[in-house]
């Protein structure tokens, strides 16, 4: 057959792209069509067959048979008809088949490129709304390609994924063939081409890890009510159990830490605190602000602001290394967090206010308002912690601190 090598090509797309059958029949008619407009100036009087299965078809062209042709695309002269049936009668529709052949080397070239392209397209379609449909999800896929910016990671199916470097847990490694697990963040298309997105770092992964290794969660006994994390760093996990029953954290930690020490592994050592979710804010903010133990908190709805009062041996406790603890509370509850360092009754402390001929007022003022008042409330903190809380250069803290410690030596 003539068009065999059309028909196979599309059978090949068919086979590798999982092509349903009505739209194969769709397309191939609607290429067909279009390359007999060009050649015709229509394709209304054409009949189209396909038979996928034999990889064949046809096309037949009908015109009527007249004394006289007005329009050579609809109507055939019955001199001309005689001459290959003389059982043909003026006003008869006349049917002969039209021969691939007829479309010409260039004209057939147009077909199979048109074909490819169509393909092309509906694989594109195919394949975004398959992904659109599994956003959320966890994919496992295999690393192909290492760039500086990005990892092309392979599905299954071979299909082409990104994992940008910014939704990358910092430290990881990954090299070509290596199998990475993320979760699909985002779909989208881009110049007529859908863009696959992953994510480690997405508070989302870290929720599916929890589902798949927390029965009771999976099973809706036990809800992630909230989820924030430094990836990488730590992350802080809000569960609540539906069944009295159920402890929720130990459930999520599991025997001897068995279900959380999988999801530690798989986000490079993340440390994750687990807490029990609660609608009392005072109550939530303490747990947040665990290990820490808090002695009082002061709200202030208005401004989104706590005030939190700690015993100086708590204070470090509760801002956490490089103040992750505090910021990652803050972000769980919702409030910007104040640290504030209690004075015990017979401990010596100074106001800040008393240094002013030694530390510039807006420098004062920066201290105060990430809670600090007092000489032994900023001493309390890291050095680091106080350069990015108060926004102040390093040497300008340094040369605070030391003329706050000079007061107590």
């Amino acid at each position: 057959m003539e068009g065999l090598n059309l028909i196979s090509t599309f059978a090949e797309f068919k086979e590798l792209k999982n092509i349903d059958r009505p739209t194969m029949i769709g397309v191939l008619e609607d290429i067909f069509r279009s390359q007999l407009i060009k050649m015709y100036g229509s394709a209304d009087n054409f009949d189209i067959i396909i038979n996928i299965d034999k990889g064949d078809f046809e096309i037949w062209r009908n015109r009527l048979v007249v004394e006289v042709v007005d329009d050579p695309t609809t109507q055939i002269a019955l001199a001309e008809v005689s001459q290959l049936d003389d059982s043909y009668e003026a006003g008869e529709e006349y049917t002969e088949e039209l021969k691939l052949s007829s479309f010409g080397r260039r004209g057939i070239l147009t077909l199979r490129q048109n074909l490819a392209g169509r393909i092309m397209d509906i694989e594109k379609a195919n394949l975004y709304n398959k992904y659109h449909e599994r956003v959320g999800e966890v994919l496992v896929g295999e690393v192909y390609q290492v760039w500086k910016k990005e990892i092309l990671v392979l599905d299954e199916d071979g299909n082409e994924l990104i994992l940008p470097k910014n939704e990358q847990i910092p430290s990881d490694f990954f090299r070509k063939g290596d199998t990475v697990r993320a979760v699909i963040a985002k779909v989208e298309m881009r110049n007529n081409t859908p863009l696959i997105t992953l994510s480690r770092t997405s508070p989302l992964f870290l929720e599916r890890l929890f589902e798949q290794e927390v029965p009771e969660i999976f099973d809706g006994l036990i809800t992630i009510k909230r989820i924030v994390r430094m990836p990488g760093e730590r992350a802080k996990v809000a569960v609540e159990s539906y069944d009295d029953r159920i402890d929720p954290v130990g459930a999520c930690v599991g025997v001897k830490g068995s279900r959380i020490h999988g999801i530690v592994r798989e986000l490079r050592n993340e440390n994750i605190d687990i807490i029990n979710w609660t609608n009392n804010p005072q109550l939530l903010i303490q747990r947040a602000l665990a290990p820490a133990k808090v002695s009082s908190i002061k709200i202030d709805e208005e401004s989104k602001r706590v005030g939190v009062y700690l015993k100086p041996g708590e204070v470090s406790l509760a801002i956490g290394k490089g103040g992750s603890n505090i910021k990652l509370a803050g972000m769980l509850v919702g409030y910007e967090i104040d640290v504030f360092r209690e004075i015990e009754e017979d401990e010596e402390d100074v106001l800040l206010d008393e240094f002013g001929d030694e530390i510039e007022s807006w420098i004062i003022e920066a201290l105060k308002q990430m809670g600090c008042d007092t000489a032994k409330s900023v001493l309390a903190i890291p050095i680091l912690e106080i350069v990015k809380r108060a926004d102040l250069e390093e040497e300008t803290v340094t040369e605070v601190i030391r003329i706050l410690k000079s007061e107590f030596e």
